[in-house]
């Protein structure tokens, strides 16, 4: 183990002298043992794009332009050697740490203390808090019922010393190309409330809702280990961390606001948080937490939790506060810039709206209820000034290892944040006023900051995640999944007025 972290942390090291010899801006050329510099013209079109490394580009080392200058050569590399050292000697275990909170009122829902992972990165003003999912529950029965089989998600007891991060979370540029410098803090959700209650638990409630106090407590301990000095933070967040970033961004950026923190720009990613308040298939009643329509979980669980909801939200929905748990109602009232990732068939989604993916191949009237699910979040998106919705059945993308395969238009969710944030940075630059950065979006070269799949069927898009059959575990082609899920190519072929043969070369394309 101590050596694939040795491995790394050389191959972390290579990658910064890389980016840094392969800048574009200025390329050096050495000529009779003087070093020359010109500046090379920017490119009209932007370079292709290259997941690791941005504008990297490979060239030979010619040693023979040194031969007559060897001293200042070997000094070179000596002052190269300094340099690479600090980062050569950094600790080699980068797993994030717990921390509890020093407050010991802010707790989880069984009055265990709650807390918080961090991995610092000294030296960087870049600073992501990331957000746990976990679903919730919103009474007494429910919330009996899942901390007795998920007890992790309501207490703190057994939680592990150390989280290794993946995905946006990781320290390897490779899995993380623009934010595994940062400041990294994972946030564990055992509040059951969708990140929004502020109730403390007493003699006559069983349990703790202070999801939005946990953030809000996080950030105050955080101020004292180098937030304070930071450029950027990033709210991010999964499933309900999802929602609750849509939930707590604007509460965050008033918090430091107050506190005199005026520098450091708050910004959100909600992934996997973006759900409809749509009429399932199958209607049931409220009886857990799996078959429960959202908009009754959230009115019955709004009031269970006393939860909070962003002021400007709850002025546009007085007396129907759950308005604010779904993403294009609060959305339009944040301050805050968000960048939404959805997948367009969110496997969780589905579940609430009682479409159930047991492996047995689904019917007619389920196949139309997906389909009609895809266009209806389509839909709520279209508002939304950076996204990336892929049309895959998935849940959760951020914190998967393997997060930049997926791609919209050619472009992954990576390249698509950098683009985001190089926006914002110029948007700074233009007005100082951060009151409405999310509808300041200029383009910039070669970015697109719009990314949803238009095709219409659950897969379509050919670098979504490997399908495996539920039953046994084997992969399936497109093709094959989607006649699973019960989609007859000839009569689709046919409503769509082409052969056969050219739709099912559209669906291997993705197009």
């Amino acid at each position: 183990r101590g050596n694939s972290f040795g491995l790394s942390a050389v191959r972390s090291c290579l990658l910064l002298l890389f980016i840094h010899l392969s800048a574009p801006v200025e390329a050096r050329r050495v000529r009779g043992g003087r070093a020359q510099t010109r500046r090379v013209q920017q490119q009209q079109t932007p370079p292709p794009y290259r997941e690791r490394v941005e504008g990297a580009e490979s060239f030979p080392l010619d040693f023979t332009a040194v031969e007559g200058n060897m001293d200042n050569f070997v000094v070179q590399i000596k002052n190269l050697a300094q340099s690479l050292y600090p980062c050569s000697a950094q600790k080699l275990d980068q797993d994030m740490k717990l921390h509890f909170l020093k407050n010991v009122s802010v707790t989880c829902n069984d009055g265990s203390p709650a807390g918080y992972y961090i991995k610092e990165s000294k030296g960087s003003k870049r600073w992501l808090l990331f957000l746990e999912g976990g679903w919730y529950c919103f009474d007494s029965q429910t919330c009996e019922s899942r901390y007795e089989t998920m007890r992790r998600l309501m207490s703190s007891t057994k939680w592990p010393l150390t989280r290794t991060g993946r995905g946006i979370l990781s320290p390897q540029p490779e899995e993380n190309p623009h934010w595994w410098n940062a400041n990294v803090v994972f946030i564990p959700y055992c509040s059951s409330d969708v990140w929004s209650g502020a109730t403390p638990k007493t003699d006559q409630s069983d349990y703790a809702f202070m999801g939005s106090l946990i953030i809000k407590e996080v950030v105050n301990e955080l101020l004292t280990k180098g937030l304070e000095n930071a450029k950027v933070l990033l709210l991010a967040g999964s499933s309900a961390g999802g929602t609750g970033v849509l939930l707590n961004v604007d509460q965050v950026a008033e918090q430091l606001e107050a506190q005199g923190y005026t520098g450091v720009q708050v910004r959100g990613l909600a992934d996997s948080g973006w759900f409809l308040d749509n009429k399932q298939y199958k209607f049931t009643d409220c009886l857990d937490t799996i078959s429960c329509a959202p908009t009754e979980a959230i009115k019955r669980g709004i009031r269970y939790w006393g939860g909070l909801v962003p002021e400007s939200c709850r002025q546009a929905h007085v007396g129907e506060e759950w308005n604010c748990f779904f993403g294009y109602k609060v959305y339009p009232t944040l301050k805050s810039p968000v960048f939404v990732a959805q997948w367009l068939f969110d496997e969780a989604q589905l579940t609430v709206d009682n479409i159930h993916l047991t492996g047995q191949p689904i019917h007619e009237g389920q196949w139309r209820y997906i389909q009609k699910l895809g266009q209806e979040l389509r839909h709520t998106l279209r508002d939304v000034t950076a996204m990336f919705a892929p049309a895959c059945l998935s849940h959760e993308l951020i914190t998967r290892a393997d997060w930049t395969d997926i791609r919209v238009k050619g472009i992954s969710l990576p390249r698509a944040l950098h683009c985001w944030d190089r926006s914002l940075h110029h948007n700074l630059h233009i007005n100082s006023s951060h009151s409405h950065q999310k509808h300041m979006t200029p383009p910039v070269r070669g970015c697109l900051l719009q990314l949803i799949d238009s095709c219409p069927w659950p897969h379509c898009n050919p670098s979504c995640p490997t399908i495996r059959d539920q039953l046994t575990g084997q992969e399936m082609s497109v093709i094959q999944f989607l006649k699973h899920m019960g989609f007859d190519v000839q009569k689709m072929a046919q409503q769509q007025g082409m052969e056969p043969k050219k739709l099912l070369g559209m669906l291997n394309n993705g197009n």
